[in-house]
């Protein structure tokens, strides 16, 4: 049993789509959870096949007195499945079930389930309500808020999607005590970015406190879970579509997307590709004469601790400049970079293809 905390109450401003962050222990089994939904008499839950046997049955519990009729549809896991074929699974229960405009979907699971779930809520019906019950540190941190939903394109990560917010989002910090130590770590990539973005006090704290971490201390999860979740509230408030200064959340984004469908999908964690392109990015911001070496070196030792990749796969320089072309941050055929200048603070900007090629050679595996 882990230590109680008391739920933590974060609002994303966002006029008629605001909506609350509930960060605690205890919270999934709790019914009072799940008061004041939006009526409906379905509900369906849809989880993967790693997280239904740990938590499905325990969620569906909860929700029984909220609604007439609870279903679970398990999904394949993994990256690799973030495709047409399994958001498909999602409409076809849907349809089989005879569900409506008011059927409320509930998300259960890391990033794939709640970008799948997401997508689908904004399509069946042109609409339908959904919550983000996000049980990896990643999804709790970073995917679950600000309601961007997608499926990935063999071309592209991320690319079919829409912008659609839930209507809450709940973070059991009880469920990262079942996660694998891998999925672990990449969870810590998006905790690390929020300090070289927006917080270097917050980076401090984070080198100081991730043996804690690591060691799943429920008092220090439960603050950098909060932490990154303010910082990334205010930002979808400032910018909910992407147009401006939200694109500073995807710090190490652009070199990570590359590293995943170079792979492909699923070889690598997101995380994982997260956490080494920020070392990428944190090398082109030197080189473009934003930040130290000092600064580097600092940034790579904290990621190397928490247990990430800091050398890419060594795909040659001209197969990341393909991929990063088709990032949703380029404009004009010009590769875009969120960069760090000066450390605390994000720029997004772009850097000459041959400097780029450099760094990815000096950041690369031989």
């Amino acid at each position: 049993m882990s230590t109680s905390i008391s739920p933590i109450r974060i609002q994303i401003d966002l006029n008629e789509r605001s909506y609350p962050i509930l960060i605690g222990t205890q919270l999934v089994d709790n019914p009072d959870t799940w008061a004041n939904l939006p009526k409906a008499a379905i509900a369906l839950v849809v989880t993967n096949e790693t997280v239904e046997p740990l938590y499905a049955k325990r969620l569906c519990a909860a929700l029984q007195s909220h609604f007439g009729q609870v279903m679970t549809l398990v999904l394949p896991d993994g990256e690799s499945h973030k495709d047409w074929q399994t958001l498909n699974l999602i409409f076809d229960q849907l349809l089989e079930a005879g569900a409506d405009r008011q059927t409320v979907l509930f998300a259960l699971g890391g990033g794939v389930v709640g970008d799948m779930t997401g997508f689908a809520a904004a399509c069946y019906m042109r609409g339908v309500p959904f919550v983000q019950v996000p049980t990896t540190l990643l999804s709790q941190v970073d995917s679950s808020v600000g309601g961007k939903t997608a499926i990935n394109h063999p071309l592209g990560k991320n690319m079919i999607g829409a912008f659609y917010q839930p209507q809450r989002v709940v973070c059991d910090l009880d469920t990262l005590q079942t996660l694998p130590p891998r999925e672990l770590s990449a969870g810590l990539a998006e905790v690390i970015k929020y300090g070289p973005i927006a917080d270097m006090q917050f980076l401090e704290w984070l080198e100081n406190n991730l043996d804690a971490l690591l060691a799943r201390d429920p008092k220090a999860l439960g603050y950098a879970v909060q932490r990154s979740c303010e910082i990334k509230a205010y930002v979808v408030s400032q910018d909910e579509r992407d147009v401006g200064m939200r694109a500073a959340l995807n710090f190490g984004h652009t070199f990570g997307h590359a590293i995943e469908a170079g792979l492909g999908f699923g070889e690598w964690l997101h995380g994982e590709a997260v956490g080494c392109g920020m070392v990428m990015a944190a090398h082109l911001s030197q080189r473009l004469g934003l930040v130290d070496m000092d600064f580097v070196k600092r940034l790579t030792h904290l990621l190397d601790r928490a247990g990430l990749p800091v050398v890419g796969p060594q795909l040659g320089a001209d197969n990341y400049l393909h991929h990063m072309r088709v990032d949703k941050k380029a404009q004009a055929g010009e590769i875009r970079f969120v960069l760090i200048d000066p450390p605390g603070h994000a720029v997004v900007r772009g850097a000459p293809d041959t400097l780029v090629a450099d760094v990815i050679d000096h950041c690369c595996a031989g």
